[in-house]
């Protein structure tokens, strides 16, 4: 794990109040911790004074659970996917997180109104958004109709050519009832029966003479860019990746995007529990988050950020458009839902292997 001090000294040499003291924060590096340490860590200890260190993680998740069982925590603040959160938080592993810490938004809308629906929980709070989406090569369709919802994804009669997917029935069989009609509202619902996860295969029967799978996320840009499909799931990250820095001009279709969240959590037994709630306080309110999104295509997970989030770091890219967040993009979302996934994984993805070998 590589660390990195943002600020050790108090400001003027002055005495501090009790909550500017430390607070240790795991991230997953790269370009996702610049943007914390942009957004949150250097503007938190301006503001307080507080040292702030940066921890890299392949994973900040994996830490958690063996250092709270060994009574040896060493971090305060984590930043983890949201089933992991969900998960350690059911074990006991994490500390509660009170919503009345929250920052309301400019206008003073609550916290809890501002977030996202769902995405804050007992021990989580959001940070960004990042999505699942299809895209395309827009040079392949210079002059020509270019592909527009879902529903198209799965038309091959309008628009021929492969198609490229996740090898995993996660996602991709709410792609397909979204390809099909069905409202993001009544998926989940519709999983649930026998009769919807028909549905599902029968629509990916559609395309299944034409997939190309891939495992890697840095696969479907490069499938893309050879030309060896004409649309391909992927994660939103990528493509803006592959756009802002390597030229490329692919399109994102949001129509049906599947969001996630990642965010904080603090582990039971954090040493500068004050500094790391009143940290979360500050880097998860309305214009840190914006920030963020200004060096990363992450979204925001609070609807009062959207408007305040400006250029990327070319100073070239409206970063508006390429956030799953932004309200043009999520007319019709959905929220990947963690609890059906948990309970029906196995039993999807053995189905989902069936059906590759018919």
């Amino acid at each position: 794990m590589k660390k990195l001090l943002i600020l050790s000294t108090a400001i003027g040499g002055l005495s501090l109040p009790a909550v500017a003291q430390e607070v240790n924060i795991m991230g997953w590096g790269g370009s996702y911790t610049v943007s914390q340490v942009e957004a949150y860590h250097k503007p938190y200890a301006e503001k307080t004074g507080a040292k702030v260190v940066s921890i890299d993680a392949d994973n900040p998740a994996t830490p958690i659970k063996a250092q709270v069982e060994a009574g040896n925590v060493s971090f305060d603040i984590a930043s983890v996917e949201f089933a992991d959160a969900v998960r350690f938080c059911d074990e006991g592993l994490l500390e509660l997180i009170d919503p009345a810490i929250l920052t309301p938004a400019p206008d003073g809308t609550p916290a809890m109104d501002d977030f996202l629906p769902d995405t804050v929980t007992d021990c989580f709070v959001p940070t960004d958004v990042y999505a699942t989406v299809i895209a395309y090569d827009g040079a392949r369709y210079d002059g020509k109709e270019a592909p527009a919802t879902m529903a198209d994804f799965f038309d091959l009669e309008a628009f021929p050519g492969k198609r490229g997917a996740r090898k995993n029935a996660k996602v991709l069989l709410e792609m397909a009832l979204i390809g099909d009609g069905v409202a993001t509202a009544d998926i989940y619902s519709m999983l649930e029966t026998s009769e919807g996860v028909d549905r599902a295969f029968a629509k990916l029967d559609d395309i299944k003479s034409e997939m190309i799978w891939w495992e890697a996320g840095a696969q479907p840009p490069q499938l893309l860019a050879d030309g060896e499909v004409a649309m391909t799931v992927a994660y939103n990250g990528r493509i803006f990746n592959a756009n802002v820095s390597e030229g490329r001009e692919f399109e994102i279709i949001w129509d049906g995007q599947v969001y996630d969240v990642e965010g904080w959590v603090v582990p039971k037994g954090a040493p500068n529990l004050e500094t790391a709630l009143d940290f979360i306080a500050y880097s998860t309110s309305t214009e840190p988050l914006a920030k963020a999104a200004e060096w990363i295509s992450y979204g925001p997970p609070r609807k009062s950020s959207a408007p305040l989030v400006g250029m990327y770091q070319d100073g070239k890219t409206e970063m508006g458009p390429n956030l799953p967040t932004s309200p043009e993009n999520m007319g019709n979302a959905l929220f990947s839902n963690l609890e059906f996934w948990a309970d029906r994984d196995a039993e999807l993805n053995e189905r989902f292997n069936a059906w590759l070998l018919q």
